[in-house]
């Protein structure tokens, strides 16, 4: 089950693997913050953050818990936020996440800039998608 997750709604991730601190910051200083979970016998079993910024979307991160990787949770989930919203969507990915990049590519995102040492000495790779019309 896909559901959006808000300030009314942080008290169900107390005992999952996600950062409650964290998501909460991000709830209160990020106007444009929106957050996909998904759900399974009322465990969450992975999320996507991600920033609507009025004509695009930026993702800021999409985890898996790791018992539950690799059964196309992240699928689900890129899937859902493409399918209800009709904007481009950027995002940055570790040059060495190559599952990350293959699901990316799986659905048409484009590497369009490198980011040196984006991520702590491992360059960042920008993606773009393109709405499709």
């Amino acid at each position: 089950m896909i559901s959006y997750l808000d300030i009314n709604s942080i008290d169900i991730i107390t005992n999952s693997f996600i950062n409650k601190e964290y998501i909460e910051n991000e709830i209160k200083n990020n106007p444009y913050f929106k957050c996909l979970l998904v759900e399974e016998n009322n465990i969450i079993i992975g999320y996507l953050y991600y920033s609507d910024i009025y004509e695009r979307i930026e993702i800021n991160q999409i985890e898996v818990d790791s018992n539950y990787r690799n059964k196309g949770y992240g699928t689900l989930l890129l899937s859902y936020l493409i399918n209800n919203n009709k904007k481009d969507i950027t995002l940055e990915v570790k040059e060495t996440n190559e599952y990350a990049i293959k699901l990316y590519k799986k659905f048409n995102f484009k590497e369009v800039a490198i980011r040196n040492n984006y991520y702590n000495g491992v360059d960042g790779i920008l993606m773009e998608r393109k709405v499709i019309e």
